[in-house]
Order: C-alpha cells, then sequence, then structure tokens
C-alpha cells in the first residue's frame, strides 16, 4: 500500500500545535505502508523532508491563526490548488486520505479521483460550512449554499468518511445516506503522557511553587471562548483562591486575551505563546486542572479537541463551559465537570471541593487516565485507522 495524506495543517511534536495527522502518518508508516504527506508551510520555497519514516511534501502556502477570514479562505484555496499539482507529480498511490478542516480540500480529491483514479477518505473533525456559519463569518446565503452542496458532493465521492466524534457522524448521516462513516476520535498518548507527581523544579520554572494551576492548552481563536478563562481567574482572585491559571498558546485573540487580563490587573495568569509537545508535558505536569474552552454555539459541542485528550492522558481533573458529549462523558466517568459560561462563580463554586479535599481531585485525576486507557489510547485507535483504511479499499 501507499498512502497520500493531504492535510493543511500537518505539525510534527517539535513544532507544537495538533499533531493528529503526524500520529496517523506514523501509525501507517509503522504498519510497513509507505506514506506520503502534502502539507503548508510559511517558507518560501517548496520542500520535502523525511520526517521519521513519512515523506512530507512541503509547500509555500502561508497560514497563521491571526489570519482573517478572507486571507484563511485564500490560503486554503492557494493550498489545494498546489496539493493538486504535487499529488500528479508523486504518481500512482493506493488511497488518499483528506483531512479537513479546510473543507476546500475536498476539491483537491474529488480532482485527484477523476484524474487519476484515486480512492480517497475524507476526515471531518469540524463540521463546515456549519461552523463558520454559526460563527457569523459566512453570512451570504449563495456562498452557504455553495458549501452544503460541496460538502454533500465530498460526502458522496468519498470511498468512506471518519468523523471524530459521534455527534460529527450523526451531523453527517442526516446530510447524506447510505455512507460508510466510521468514528475514530482523537487519541490519547498513554504512552507520552502520565500522571505524575508535580515536579519541584517546574512549579519553580513557572512560578507556582503551593499554588494549584489552572491551565489551556490550545488555540486562542474566536471560537474558543477565552474570555470565560480570563473571568475565571479574576472570579478565583476576588475569591481568594490559591490559583495560578496559565495560558499556552497562539491564535487570532490572544492579543484581546492579554489586554482584557492586563485590563483587569491579573497577577495570577501566565501566558506562555505556542508550545511544543515536550513543554505541554511539563505544564500538565504541574496542572491540576485542564480546562476545555469553547464560544457558546451548538455546533462547536460537536467536536474532539486535542487538549481534552492530552489532559486524559495526564490523568487531570477536565472542566469545560459547553455542553455536549464531552460533558456528558466528564460526567458519566467522574472525571471533570461543566462550568456555567454564564456565571464565572459557577467555576469557583465547583472548584472549591476540590481544592479542599486532595482524595477528590485525586480519584478524578485517576478516572481521567483510565478513561484515556480505555477509549482513546494510541495504539488502540491506531489500529483501528489501519483496519479503516483497508476497509475502504475493499
Amino acid at each position: 500500500m501507499k498512502i497520500l495524506i493531504l492535510h493543511q495543517h500537518f505539525n510534527t511534536p517539535e513544532k507544537g500545535g495538533a499533531i493528529r495527522s503526524y500520529y496517523l502518518a506514523k501509525a501507517l508508516v509503522e504498519h510497513g505502508i509507505k506514506t506520503i504527506v502534502i502539507t503548508a508551510s510559511n517558507e518560501k520555497k517548496y520542500n520535502v523532508k523525511n520526517v521519521e519514516g513519512i515523506e512530507v511534501h512541503y509547500l509555500p502556502v502561508p497560514y497563521d491563526n491571526s489570519f482573517g477570514f478572507l486571507s484563511r479562505g485564500k490560503s486554503f484555496a492557494h493550498f489545494a490548488l498546489k496539493s493538486i499539482s504535487i499529488a500528479r507529480q508523486i504518481g500512482s498511490v493506493t488511497l488518499c486520505y483528506a483531512i479537513s478542516t479546510p473543507l476546500t480540500i475536498g476539491l483537491a480529491v474529488i480532482r485527484l479521483k477523476k484524474k487519476l483514479k484515486i480512492p480517497f477518505v475524507f476526515e471531518v473533525g469540524d463540521l463546515w460550512p456549519d461552523a463558520p456559519i454559526q460563527l457569523g463569518f459566512i453570512k451570504n446565503y449563495f456562498l452557504q449554499q455553495s458549501l452544503f452542496a460541496l460538502e454533500k458532493k465530498i460526502y458522496r465521492e468519498a470511498s468512506a468518511i471518519v468523523a471524530l466524534s459521534e455527534p460529527i457522524q450523526k451531523a453527517i448521516q442526516k446530510k447524506i445516506s447510505g455512507q460508510r462513516i466510521q468514528i475514530i476520535p482523537n487519541f490519547s498518548d498513554c504512552e507520552f503522557y502520565h500522571p505524575e507527581e508535580k515536579d519541584p523544579m517546574l512549579e519553580h520554572q513557572f512560578k507556582v511553587k503551593e499554588k494549584w494551576v489552572v491551565s489551556y492548552l490550545g488555540a486562542a481563536g474566536i471560537a474558543n471562548g477565552l474570555d470565560y478563562f480570563i473571568e475565571c481567574a479574576n472570579q478565583s482572585r476576588k475569591s481568594n483562591l490559591p490559583i495560578h491559571f496559565i495560558l499556552a498558546g497562539e491564535g487570532a485573540r490572544l492579543s484581546q486575551v492579554k489586554a482584557a487580563a492586563e485590563k483587569l490587573q491579573l497577577s495570577n495568569i501566565t501566558f506562555t505563546g505556542l508550545v511544543n509537545r515536550d513543554t505541554v508535558k511539563k505544564i500538565l505536569n504541574i496542572t491540576d486542572v485542564a480546562m476545555v474552552c469553547y464560544k457558546n454555539a451548538p455546533i462547536l459541542e460537536t467536536g474532539s479537541p486535542n487538549k481534552y485528550f492530552d489532559a486524559l492522558a495526564s490523568g487531570k481533573l477536565v472542566v469545560t463551559n459547553f455542553g455536549g458529549w464531552i460533558k456528558n462523558e466528564i460526567e458519566t466517568h467522574q472525571c471533570g465537570f461543566y462550568a456555567d459560561p454564564k456565571h464565572p462563580t459557577d467555576f469557583v463554586n465547583k472548584i472549591k471541593p476540590f481544592i479542599g479535599n486532595a482524595s477528590l481531585l485525586k480519584t478524578y485525576q485517576m478516572n481521567a487516565r483510565k478513561l484515556a486507557e480505555t477509549n482513546y489510547a494510541r495504539k488502540k485507535l491506531s489500529e483501528l485507522f489501519i483496519e479503516s483504511l483497508k476497509g475502504s479499499l475493499v
């Protein structure tokens, strides 16, 4: 087999950011499957690198989390067009695995299927165009309908679809019938992340000695609703709780979030910027609570955020400010709680029992690790991924 992965945002552990596509590519290589990735880079020249046995083609297509909607759209379209050209040069492959977002990657794989007779599997991590429409980015009715038509065409043309959550699977089933949709959620890397005692040297490095630590590790975009994270820090200060907040990530809203913290003169929050996987592990070592934030929009409740699975693998109490399947899961498995996004005092009231009861905190943290091992272990889901691809060729 020879598999081509199309993903505009392919990251490695050294770079930082979401690395699901790296895990998928590694799983293929470990099973002796020739694996080629076409991705984008902010470099000015086209480049090809061997990344741990993965042949990675970096296309010079600029992208940044701070880009506005039009700049993002231009980048997405540019990558789709360039990836078609490079795929043609690569030649014959067994299967193409296309990862959205963006939805426009579907234009590339439909073209490759037609011209090069390459079947494809389409992975859906976020529901497009539903998400940008609900968030108010796409208001033009005719553009909305065009994108919905493209979405359905991609689903029909795919040999199979991979959904990252059950709600995403159900949403796709409502849009198109008769298509095979496999759920393969994000991975908990239970070999890399472990429940650990806090390292005094790391507590000193991050200046959180004798503090409770609440961390947010991920994008600081419009969808992430990090104003709530700032309000939790503010309410915790007002309540004299011994909590320090760490926000590690970058994005379009980061400067505004920082400005809000400065306006409130919060000394109980640290911004680290984008960090790689090794630094994420260090921050999780000193973390008591991992927060997963989203803006209040129903479509965002369907997602499968990487930070959630890293938190589970590390054995952390998980706090969410949104409903949906993650809220239900952490409540069912008693490894976290939901805090009302309209009332930051709800976070304060619900966190207090854990601060005052080390045994309760430990129980919830152990439950988080157990959930990771049982449902989301990387090795287990990697096997499911391989079997799913093989099934797509039958």
